[in-house]
Order: structure tokens, then C-alpha cells, then sequence
């Protein structure tokens, strides 16, 4: 209630920004999604698969890639690339030092020519779920994407803060992230799984961990829409 010692903690996150009150805040990740022409899949594997870890193992460039991704389920022939930045500084110093590498006027040009189109977010982390550091477990993903209502995000975080817990006890999670430039007030979940048998059972054993159905119950309505993407890790992707 307003006056109340709960009232007055509410106040001060508010007054807070969004990325101050939510995000972990030691890093920037952007998301990336390449819809390739479906003719030129073999050209752009080949093309992305080198020039990619290239840029990711290159020091300087200050970048980690998280992972990247075909979709397998839903928007097909779409390659989803998650890149971790030091904040924005490193953002910066990353473009850059990769624009200005001698080959990449050519990997541009040849990368235009594979895709129809190509998207880009930059996101932050949700405080209370880092994102995972590279590891190998096999299987499959799906990425969560919820478009919220505008000035929802601080209700979503609290909820699913407290929903965590519960779901984690039965799933393996990958990364959490709100955007902050691009599709605003969307947040993505990234979740890992054996197969899809094992997405099922683990997704129905979450209901029966005290919790969660409360979590579902308070986070529904304040989703306008909601997307669900199963993918299968690239070759050189650091998280498979």
C-alpha cells in the first residue's frame, strides 16, 4: 500500500531505470536473426561458420559469441546469433574492429547476397538469470519470445524471478534477456533440451513444482503476444 515500507521500496525501483532496476548489467547481448534464402543454406553455413569463431576468437574484438542457431520449428531457414558484449563500450570497439578487418567488405557483400532480410536487437541480461558460459550438452533448444504490454516489464521481472526457482528445478536454462534497442518490451528465454519427448515431460513436470502455476497465472496478462522457436545449435556454436 502507498506509505507502506513495501510502497516506498516499490517507489524507489521505479524511480530507478528499467536497466538499473532488472539487468545484471555486466554485459550488452545482441540477438540476431538471418533469414537466408532457402537455395543459398549450404553458401551461408560455410560462409557464417568461418568468418563467425574467426571474429569471436579474435581478442581485440572484444566479443564472445553465446551461440548461434537454425530454426528447426517455426521460421524456417532463420539462423539466430546471440553475441555478448563488455556493456557498451565493447560494442562499440567490436563493430568497429570488425568493419575495419580487410576481408570484411567482402564477407559483407557475400553475406547480403544469402539473406532476405536480417535483424538485430541489442538486450540485457535479467539480473537474476546470467547467461550460461559455453558447454556442450547436446540436444535441442527452443527460444521463448514474449511481446509485453508497455510498462510491464518490472511486474514480469518480479514474477518470474520468483518463478525461476521452480522451473529450473526441472529444466535447463540457457539465458534470460529483455531488449532495450530494437523490438522494445519484448523478452527471450532460452531454454535447452535432450529432444522434443524430453521438452514435453520436463514442461509438464514443471507444473507439479509449487510455484509455478502462480508464476503462469500473474505473467499471461501481461503478454500481448508470445512465440515459440525449437532450434538445433550450429557446428561452431560455442553453447550446443
Amino acid at each position: 500500500m502507498y506509505g507502506s515500507e513495501e510502497g516506498r521500496n516499490f517507489d524507489k525501483d521505479i524511480a530507478r531505470s528499467f536497466s538499473q532496476a532488472l539487468a545484471r548489467g555486466k554485459y550488452i547481448h545482441s540477438i540476431v536473426m538471418h533469414d537466408v534464402k532457402p537455395d543459398k543454406v549450404d553458401e551461408y553455413v560455410e560462409l557464417v561458420g568461418q568468418w563467425y569463431p574467426q571474429m569471436a576468437g579474435t581478442k581485440e574484438n572484444r566479443v564472445n559469441l553465446v551461440g548461434s542457431w537454425r530454426t528447426q520449428v517455426g521460421d524456417n531457414d532463420t539462423f539466430i546469433h546471440i553475441w555478448e558484449y563488455q556493456r557498451y563500450e565493447g560494442y562499440h570497439v567490436s563493430l568497429h574492429n570488425i568493419s575495419e578487418h580487410p576481408e570484411f567488405r567482402c564477407f559483407d557483400r557475400k553475406l547480403k547476397s544469402l539473406i532476405k532480410s536480417k535483424k538485430t536487437s541489442l538486450m540485457q541480461e535479467f539480473s537474476f538469470w546470467p547467461t550460461t558460459p559455453p558447454r556442450r550438452l547436446g540436444g535441442l533448444f527452443e527460444l521463448r519470445s514474449y511481446t509485453l504490454h508497455p510498462g510491464k516489464l518490472l511486474e514480469w521481472e518480479t514474477q518470474w524471478r520468483r518463478g525461476l526457482a521452480a522451473r529450473q528445478e526441472v529444466m535447463e536454462g540457457v539465458g534470460a534477456w529483455f531488449v532495450q534497442i530494437g523490438d522494445l518490451n519484448t523478452v527471450h528465454h532460452l531454454w535447452q533440451f535432450a529432444n522434443l519427448e524430453e521438452r514435453k515431460t520436463r514442461r509438464d513436470k514443471s507444473w507439479e513444482v509449487e510455484g509455478w502455476a502462480e508464476t503462469v497465472y500473474k505473467t499471461v496478462p501481461l503478454i500481448q503476444t508470445m512465440q515459440s522457436r525449437i532450434l538445433v545449435p550450429m557446428p561452431w556454436s560455442p553453447v550446443g
